[in-house]
């Protein structure tokens, strides 16, 4: 059984459309290979899922590649992914099946509190974020650099609670599909919309919002 590092904390008919998303990725990823497999959400909301066939060990670790792990077990220096559970004056929280603590001098994504550094990225609640474990754990190096990435090309708008299609299909309810490039899947229910030239981060945030049940942060250029 592989936990993946992402989170599946809607219910009701969301959950379905949530799961059925992650089942038509994992079919993408492993249709190749001689698995089958089951899917499951854990008390904590992390999805896990379970392989078996001559090719489990290869799709389990392809699984792994593509989404991270929740592992009971950290070692000093070793990379691994938690999701933004929580943030005050001291720091990030992440979840990494157990509480992991970002001190604000190790976020490395320059000045400003943790508080104001979550405006700056559009960080909402539940990305998974990668870092690396140790007495003091600090953000991974490819993390820092895939949001200050972020700041540099035309604005995004990232969004928690709602699958890749949805989001995509909000954009196009809106009439805004021509202001966006793609929508890039952060992890099961949370998305970055990229913004085309031209386009105004906030003002798609506001066209969308009523739409979403979700929360929506921009990343302005």
């Amino acid at each position: 059984m592989v936990v993946l590092a992402s989170k599946c904390y809607v219910e009701g008919d969301a959950r379905d459309r949530a799961l059925d998303s992650l089942r038509s990725q994992l079919d993408d990823e492993l249709g190749d290979l001689d698995v089958t497999y089951t899917v499951g959400v854990r008390d904590d909301d992390f999805v896990s899922v379970t392989i078996s066939g001559d090719d489990a060990t290869v799709a389990r670790n392809v699984v792994r590649e593509s989404w991270g792990e929740v592992t009971p077990h950290f070692e000093d220096g070793e990379t691994y992914v938690g999701t933004l559970e929580s943030w005050d004056d001291e720091g990030f929280v992440l979840d990494a099946g157990e509480p992991i603590r970002i001190p604000a001098s190790e976020l490395g994504l320059g000045q400003g509190t943790p508080s104001q550094i979550r405006d700056r990225f559009g960080l909402v609640q539940h990305l998974p974020l990668r870092f690396v474990y140790g007495d003091t754990p600090r953000l991974a190096d490819e993390t820092r650099d895939r949001l200050y990435d972020w700041t540099r090309g035309d604005g995004r708008v990232n969004v928690n609670s709602a699958t890749r299609s949805e989001v995509r299909a909000t954009v196009n309810r809106a009439g805004h599909a021509r202001d966006i490039v793609t929508v890039e899947r952060l992890g099961l229910l949370e998305q970055s919309i990229v913004c085309a030239e031209g386009t105004d981060p906030p003002g798609l945030l506001s066209a969308i919002g009523q739409y979403l049940p979700a929360e929506l942060k921009c990343v302005i250029p």
